[in-house]
């Protein structure tokens, strides 16, 4: 069964909206959020008109059934990532909750001075600012993978930066700024290999392709639910059940204990020992329904259609005169950062958006990214499984009278 596009679009009413000068929207800003099908708000709408109430506590009747739809996403997630326990599925506020609570929880009851965390220079800045925290507390080392011209990890010179030292390694799964999707299989067995633990950021990773934690044997996977075409606000933390029983809780306060007196509180059990608070229960509904939408999408068809976008949006942007393209991985995502020469990328950005073209331009959060390139900015087009070759061209379009204005 080929992808069919035309029904996707008609389940995101946000592909219907007009911009500038009542113009059609192409959205190509899917790395910073992705829209919503109506099935995502639908159901946070249902729990906010019909079945609102604090969850796990509460015997009436309403409770109940909040507790209900909220856990049954924790099964959703479950499934998703193929873990093998609900356990293992934490509710966060998002991926980068999620590296701030292992950062937080693991870090710094098991690294000391002298040990060694391990990142890439394509790193988002979630997965750079707290393990910077971590060694200011513990005095740990942050060594760095560097990348290649291409955008990709060089892996002889990730092994040669294994060693005892090394307690874990934290990487993106696909790079938001690039588009590089990372062999992070390999990645994790060398890094275990190493006697290293693994961090998975695949926040841009889960609604690129399958991801199974099992088979991976990643030891943390972080993603947010606003990028899965959920909610914001909302996220999940996956960690193998053996290792967040050793972690102490990030944060105190209701639902994370069992029992608390002036003189001792004892922790509740998993997950919920991570859990404190009255979380986004909408939300967390919300992204269960994204998880069943992705999933109900067909991955083998999405996947086509998705490399059918990234070839024809290769062929046209290299087309276009004065563009270089920075990210050229072999294997990578339908994500296009490029400069047009002697153009700001904020005035491309300001300039295709009246044409009704919506990028991103900046540094991305991935600032080592453009340092390593020698470029203060890119923009970024980052497309979706509901996006199409029309829009490309459209783009492309826009990018032409951008050169002609300048030129």
């Amino acid at each position: 069964m080929l992808f069919d596009v035309k029904r996707v679009r008609d389940d995101f009413p946000n592909l219907q909206a007009r911009g500038r000068d009542e113009k059609p929207i192409v959205y190509f800003d899917n790395a910073a959020t992705t829209f919503k099908p109506c099935q995502v708000s639908s159901s946070t709408q249902d729990h906010y008109c019909h079945r609102t109430a604090n969850i796990h506590r509460g015997v009436h009747y309403l409770s109940e059934q909040a507790t209900a739809d909220y856990e049954a996403t924790r099964e959703k997630a479950r499934r998703f990532l193929n873990a093998r326990s609900l356990s293992e599925i934490v509710f966060t506020k998002g991926a980068t909750e999620s590296i701030n609570l292992v950062a937080a929880c693991w870090g710094r009851t098991f690294l000391k001075s002298g040990d060694e965390v391990l990142l890439s220079e394509m790193e988002h800045h979630s997965n750079i600012v707290p393990w910077q925290l971590i060694r200011e507390a513990t005095g740990c080392v942050i060594k760095v993978v560097p990348i290649n011209d291409q955008g990709e990890i060089i892996l002889e010179e990730y092994k040669g930066l294994l060693s005892s030292r090394t307690k874990i390694v934290s990487m993106v799964h696909v790079s938001n700024s690039l588009g590089t999707v990372n062999p992070v299989s390999d990645m994790i067995k060398l890094a275990h290999t190493a006697g290293a633990l693994f961090l998975l950021d695949a926040a841009q990773g889960v609604s690129h392709e399958p991801v199974d934690v099992q088979a991976l044997d990643v030891d943390f996977l972080v993603f947010s639910g606003h990028k899965l075409f959920g909610p914001t606000g909302v996220g999940v933390l996956y960690g193998k059940e053996s290792i967040l029983e050793t972690m102490p809780p990030y944060q105190g306060g209701g639902d994370m204990i069992l029992s608390v007196t002036f003189d001792k509180t004892i922790f509740n059990r998993l997950p919920l020992k991570f859990e404190a608070g009255t979380p986004n229960i909408a939300g967390i509904i919300g992204m269960g329904a994204a998880i069943d939408y992705v999933r109900g999408l067909g991955w083998a068809d999405m996947i086509a259609y998705k490399k059918e976008l990234l070839d024809y949006g290769i062929r046209a942007l290299t087309a276009v005169e004065g563009l270089r393209m920075i990210g050229t991985a072999r294997n990578k995502a339908p994500i296009f950062s490029f400069v047009l020469e002697n153009i700001h990328a904020h005035d491309i950005g300001t300039l295709i958006d009246r044409e009704g073209v919506a990028i991103r331009t900046g540094h991305h959060c991935t600032q080592p990214v453009m340092k390593h390139f020698g470029i203060p900015a890119t923009s970024r087009a980052s497309l979706a499984f509901y996006n199409t070759k029309e829009e490309i061209d459209i783009f492309v379009r826009a990018l032409g009278n951008v050169i002609k204005i300048f030129h």
